[in-house]
């Protein structure tokens, strides 16, 4: 398997500060935003997300953890048993702007179930979605607000994100198969 790596850690840090700025910008502050990320990937993002909007306002936004395993509409192929994560949303979601978070963007289908899921709670005035990668080919009409990077793939390709909380390091490759 060939790799290239097409972020490294300072510029996955880079591309976050970009995008709580424009998180901050779009909704002219931080007041009524909650951060929710996606598990596995977008959990870590959402905190660095948080730490970084704390840095540039003086606040804390919420954050939430989402696990969408119930929600997917191909888990049945993965396995006969989902593993279902704990989800935890400690504060209600009504009429606050939600972004949700995830670390890749392919077919969408992962955002669909986020959405599904994220409805349980309640209804946010809106939704935004910030990925660190966008790698193409939509299955569903769903595009991101905030992105880090747009890569164009090709179908033997893989996008993984590796994020030091999960991994130990930052980066994110492109892998041939």
């Amino acid at each position: 398997m060939e790799e290239k790596v097409l972020m490294s850690g300072s510029e996955i840090d880079r591309a976050l500060t970009r995008i709580a700025h424009q998180i901050l910008e779009r909704n002219r502050g931080s007041k009524n935003i909650a951060l929710i990320g996606i598990r596995t990937g977008g959990v870590p993002l959402a905190e660095r997300l948080q730490h970084k909007i704390r840095e540039i306002e003086g606040v804390k936004v919420p954050l939430g953890i989402l696990d969408i395993s119930l929600y997917r509409d191909d888990w049945s192929l993965a396995s006969s048993q989902p593993e279902v994560r704990s989800t935890e949303i400690p504060f209600p979601v009504d009429n606050l702007v939600i972004v949700l978070v995830d670390d890749v963007i392919f077919t969408g289908r992962t955002v669909r179930a986020a959405l599904d899921a994220l409805v349980d709670f309640g209804r946010p005035k809106k939704v935004e979605l910030a990925v660190l990668v966008d790698r193409g080919h939509r299955e569903l009409p769903i595009e991101p607000t905030y992105c880090g990077l747009t890569v164009t793939t090709l179908p033997n390709e893989h996008v993984t994100v590796r994020l030091k909380e999960i991994s130990g390091v930052d980066q994110v490759v492109l892998e041939r198969r």
